[in-house]
């Protein structure tokens, strides 16, 4: 790794999230939602819905969480270094089910009520106080069991939040929240730490993409089954900059 490749994130906070005509965010903090917004028109999936859920309406049911999304987006140089545009204070949540009730998961899913399912305020999940945007997509009967009914759900997802990261690309560099430098070098000098991280790998709804094109996203990803389950080495910053997606 070279002394160069820094990365730089920079967090946009966004306080308000509403329906609107169009899908749009903006440096000020507004974000609109277009209700029948047209995405990837897939054989598997029967229908997709969107909901925003603002910090107060917790109390509903929600299909099981197949992901909580970041709207993340690389605004120069690619994942792991340059400089990364990042929302704070909204996330996507994609839940899933099939035309006959069955949840999209394998032995434990999180439908239910959305205060219980969710344990707020850890790593990788949102606060109590960040707005939410549910893609809720119901999957033709039984597509859940193979790989494809899944990663059609993500595909779907993706292409939707593809809309407000290239929005999010072009903001205004000095508008930003918050903003953290991490160094890319290594001090020769210093204990050489390896954190090993095991993965799921066994297909349908357990899966892992990597190399993706944009910081958490699906597009471009490579599955770690198609990689044959083998070790991969990431750095440090390529691991904090979104480059895993975990599917399951």
């Amino acid at each position: 790794m070279k002394e160069d490749e820094q990365l730089i994130i920079r967090s946009y906070h966004i306080h308000e999230v509403t329906y609107g005509a169009t899908n749009k965010v903006s440096e000020d903090g507004k974000m609109t939602v277009k209700l029948d917004t047209e995405v990837l028109q897939h054989p598997l999936i029967h229908a997709i819905s969107l909901r925003v859920i603002a910090p107060d309406e917790h109390q509903q049911y929600t299909n099981t969480i197949m992901d909580v999304i970041p709207l993340s987006v690389k605004a120069l140089g690619r994942i792991g270094q340059g400089i990364t545009n990042t929302m704070t204070g909204v996330y996507v949540l994609l839940t899933g089910v099939d035309t006959n009730g069955r949840q999209v998961c394998n032995g434990g899913g999180s439908d239910g009520i959305l205060a219980d399912t969710i344990s707020w305020g850890k790593p990788g999940t949102p606060l109590e106080s960040d707005y939410l945007i549910a893609f809720d997509v119901v999957l033709q009967a039984d597509a859940w069991v193979s790989r494809a009914g899944p990663d059609a759900a993500h595909q779907a997802c993706d292409e939707f939040c593809d809309i407000f990261r290239e929005q999010l690309r072009y903001f205004n560099p000095s508008a930003y929240s918050e903003k953290h430098v991490f160094p890319g070098h290594q001090c020769s000098d210093a204990k050489q730490v390896v954190l090993v991280k095991e993965v799921s790998g066994q297909g349908a709804v357990y899966d892992t993409r990597l190399f993706a094109n944009e910081p958490g996203a699906f597009a471009g990803g490579k599955s770690i089954i198609d990689m044959g389950c083998m070790p991969v080495v990431l750095t440090p910053n390529e691991y904090r900059d979104g480059i895993v997606r975990a599917l399951d």
